[in-house]
């Protein structure tokens, strides 16, 4: 049975929409008749690199794709200038961009790719944020990765804010169109557009980023703002902040709070936090052990991915991966505090980058920080700080010192503080 047949024998007798978007609604039933001619010279085994989005073509167009046997590499129109890179690195034969096909050449072979090809299976290419160094090709088998939707579960109407590219966003189109939940995809990312959605469609789960709880936190839009139809919102893909945390939860008592974490790597995983206010979880769902070595978690998993088309392999020999997740561990749950290259050894004491972070996130006039480790030739590292300032606050360096003084010890303290605006990347993480 193909994937479409599948979607459609769940959906019998049901007639409200899959997808609700600002050009209208889409019923699960109208994708059988799209027309997607433009896919006929596709083959089974090739790759085809799809931009879109929630949108009614790109989701009839990735289905197709699936059910054709080919290897699907989802990307948006936010990452063009990457594109050319994209497609070079996962040997991208067709590029498919609305109802247009475009055959692309390359000479190169890849021993993953002829692997998949042989088995007949279709894939799934996605790529990491690349944050530090070129975007990893981590390529799934399609096959696998839809085993864990073909299990009923529960489906509320979703905002569709994680992008097409992201294996969040991918998630929420097979979870919901598996389960008959809706979709509804907002105007754009926009916090005034999201919320316009939410109350509009009487959206209930809003799953997003730290960031962008952060910017509504900021724009006063909590909780004055926020529609009742609003019962749970996630957030992951970055590290969450305490304070934020602790300050939504005060300020949405009635919101369920759920942190998500996952690794595009390991496909999805299923989390449990410890409650609504806390930061710590556990970590798991059928198929997946973890273990905490050195303080870094290592996750063995049955959805794993085949492996990286354009790096090394990073599983041990009994298949065991090493997330580079600092935690801290209570019981059976765990915290995420940093990753391993954001330990800092100032003299030899050894401390995070999210412990100075914290800190300064406590100051009311900040919106957002990063600190970074530079080497140093007398300590071995010292601590620089980027800091985002409120518009309005009249905080300038020399006071902002000060009031870290009285908070950091000396070796936390930054030797550089730059005050300026921080990049956001189109995932709505802090670069």
């Amino acid at each position: 049975m193909s994937l479409l047949q599948d979607i459609l024998e769940r959906w019998v007798g049901r007639d409200d929409p899959f997808l609700i978007s600002p050009v209208g609604e889409l019923h699960v039933q109208d994708l059988s008749l799209r027309d997607l001619g433009h896919l006929d010279d596709i083959g089974r085994g090739d790759v085809v690199a799809l931009i879109g989005d929630l949108n009614a073509i790109s989701i009839a167009n990735f289905l197709s794709l699936v059910d054709r046997g080919t290897v699907v590499v989802p990307l948006v129109r936010e990452t063009v200038s990457s594109h050319e890179y994209y497609f070079d690195s996962a040997l991208v034969d067709w590029i498919v961009h609305d109802r247009q096909a475009v055959k692309r050449t390359h000479r190169d072979e890849n021993s993953l790719l002829s692997g998949l090809r042989r088995q007949g299976n279709p894939g799934l290419v996605l790529f990491t944020t690349g944050t530090t160094g070129r975007p990893k090709a981590i390529l799934h088998d399609m096959s696998h990765f839809l085993r864990r939707y073909r299990t009923p579960r529960p489906a509320l109407r979703t905002l569709g804010f994680l992008q097409f590219d992201h294996i969040g966003g991918i998630n929420t189109l097979l979870h919901t169109i598996f389960n008959l939940g809706t979709i509804v995809s907002p105007r754009s990312r926009a916090i005034s557009d999201v919320l316009e959605a939410i109350a509009s469609h009487e959206v209930q789960v809003l799953p997003t980023t730290p960031t962008f709880l952060r910017l509504m936190l900021l724009s006063d839009c909590i909780p004055t703002l926020i529609p009742k139809s609003l019962e749970v919102i996630t957030y992951g893909t970055e590290r969450m902040d305490s304070s934020t945390l602790q300050i939504i939860a005060d300020l949405l008592p009635d919101i369920d709070l759920r942190q998500t974490y996952g690794m595009s790597e390991l496909g999805i995983l299923r989390v449990k936090s410890k409650s609504r206010d806390s930061l710590f979880m556990k970590v798991g769902g059928e198929g997946v052990e973890t273990r905490v070595v050195d303080d870094v978690l290592e996750i063995r998993s049955d959805s794993r991915m085949v492996g990286y088309l354009n790096a090394d392999d990073p599983f041990s020999a009994d298949g065991w991966y090493r997330t580079g997740d600092v935690v801290e561990t209570s019981g059976e749950y765990l915290k995420m505090i940093g990753r391993v290259g954001d330990v800092i050894n100032v003299g030899g004491l050894k401390f995070m980058a999210s412990d100075v972070e914290r800190v300064i996130m406590e100051i009311p006039s900040v919106e957002f920080v990063k600190v970074t480790a530079k080497e140093n030739p007398i300590t071995g590292q010292h601590v620089e700080a980027d800091i985002q300032l409120q518009s309005s606050s009249e905080l300038d360096e020399s006071s902002l010192r000060d009031l870290l003084r009285l908070r950091l010890p000396k070796h936390m303290m930054p030797r550089r503080l730059v005050i300026k605006s921080l990049d956001f990347s189109h995932r709505h993480k802090r670069l």
